[in-house]
């Protein structure tokens, strides 16, 4: 299996994003460059986090416009599997891939701290491999996480399960509506989500709840 992370300049986190998804056994994981869109032949693209071009404008509003953001598009509109990470989700919902917006957290802060996070829909590319209901210890870390979606599209979102993860046990550090950490769109090939799963994959860093997510999009791929 070969695994494309995406860099935009800004992006930190993608080495830690091809780390975790090597740690799928038999995987490769490459980086594709965002003037590039030469997808390279990948089953599963990675948007990791970061702050892409500065978070200038607004977060994630630039990167969309990168190249390679075209063919992530294409791809994920030919069912590919899509996974966007903190930044990355937030550049996933610029495209329209993902619905709802990411607006600044409840009290304008910087938050980084371990989150508590269930796993609310398993039909999901990044989630086959968990159960409904589990909770995972995962690292957060965002100034502008707090999910939302107007009224109307958010009990739609409800309605279809296409909410995928939410923050437990009072963990929601930023006020998303409705608990909201991790979306899908209404085909589930594409997931987006605040927390940093790459940085929960080896117990000696404080977590290795996430394992079981990378393994997801090895096992979703004969699904999607």
């Amino acid at each position: 299996m070969r695994f494309g992370v995406v860099q935009f300049p800004g992006s930190c986190d993608e080495r830690d994003a091809l780390a975790a998804c090597e740690t799928v056994d038999g995987a490769e994981a490459v980086i594709l460059w965002h003037r590039d869109a030469d997808l390279k032949d990948v089953d599963a693209i990675v948007v990791p986090g970061g702050f892409s071009f500065g978070d200038y404008l607004r977060v994630g509003a630039i990167a969309q416009f990168s190249p390679v953001m075209a063919a992530v598009i294409a791809f994920a509109n030919n069912g590919g599997p899509v996974v966007g990470i903190c930044n990355g989700f937030q550049v996933l919902c610029e495209t329209g891939l993902l619905p709802g917006a990411l607006l600044p957290n409840e009290r304008r802060r910087f938050i980084c701290r371990q989150v508590d996070v269930e796993v609310c829909s398993t039909e999901t590319p990044f989630t086959r491999a968990c159960t409904a209901g589990d909770v995972l210890s995962i690292p957060s870390k965002h100034q502008t996480g707090r999910y939302y979606a107007p009224e109307a599209l958010l009990e739609q979102m409800e309605a279809d399960g296409q909410v995928v993860f939410r923050y437990a046990n009072d963990s929601n550090p930023n006020g998303s509506l409705n608990d909201i950490a991790g979306v899908c769109n209404t085909a589930r090939n594409v997931v987006g989500l605040m927390p940093h799963p790459e940085h929960a994959v080896d117990a000696r860093t404080g977590s290795d709840d996430a394992l079981a997510l990378f393994a997801s999009l090895a096992q979703g791929l004969t699904h999607v």
